[in-house]
């Protein structure tokens, strides 16, 4: 018999440039039915003071529950605490490194960590390039252990027209994973029935 697991998404904030990515996460997920359990390391909270004028209470206002990076003890750090999984956004190399060895020294790498070992549905938004062959092997790791490797890369046939646009996109990407629709994704297709068609390439065929 399995556990009915409750409507509730860890978010992982690290230190890795993009931590606008985070932000946008939480706020996609508050019109939703879904409880928001936010860790944000140390090097998280340097990145947003210099990407952001955010302070970093306003950023864990956004969840329904934020726990310090330190509190080892906090309930995602259990495994017999049903979630639908974690989105680490943006995920450092360091981080990405600690759960791909298990060697978890914060409560950021220690949920991910419960996730992948309770089979659970684990996202890294890996921010980070170029990468040697050490980051390669750690993330060819982890996806043999089942984690999805999302960096965030920048969808261009939706025509955006700002960094919003492309920030919203690759977010709504994100919740598709995790079955949930944000109203943020411009779908292949969708809007008119037929695919985009490329803007400035001097053709109307897609690719």
């Amino acid at each position: 018999m399995s556990i009915a697991r409750p409507d509730r998404l860890i978010v992982g904030i690290s230190g890795a440039s993009g931590v606008v990515y985070g932000i946008r996460l939480l706020e996609a997920l508050r019109p939703l039915p879904v409880e928001s359990h936010l860790v944000m390391s140390k090097a998280a909270e340097l990145t947003l003071a210099h990407e952001t004028t955010l302070k970093a209470a306003q950023v864990k206002a956004l969840a329904d529950v934020w726990y310090p990076a330190g509190d080892v003890g906090a309930a995602i750090a259990s495994g017999s605490f049903p979630t639908m999984g974690m989105v680490v956004a943006p995920c450092s190399i360091r981080s990405m490194s600690e759960i791909a060895t298990g060697v978890t020294s914060s409560l950021l790498t220690r949920a991910a960590d419960v996730v992948l070992k309770e089979r659970g549905r684990l996202v890294l938004m890996v921010r980070e390039t170029p990468l040697h062959t050490g980051h390669l092997r750690n993330l060819l790791a982890l996806s043999e252990m089942g984690a999805m490797i999302a960096p965030p890369v920048p969808a261009f046939y939706s025509g955006p027209r700002s960094v919003d646009d492309i920030i919203d996109q690759t977010v709504g990407r994100i919740l598709d994973l995790f079955g949930l629709e944000s109203g943020k994704v411009s779908r292949w297709g969708e809007s008119s029935g037929e695919a985009p068609l490329r803007r400035g390439l001097g053709t109307d065929e897609p690719a």
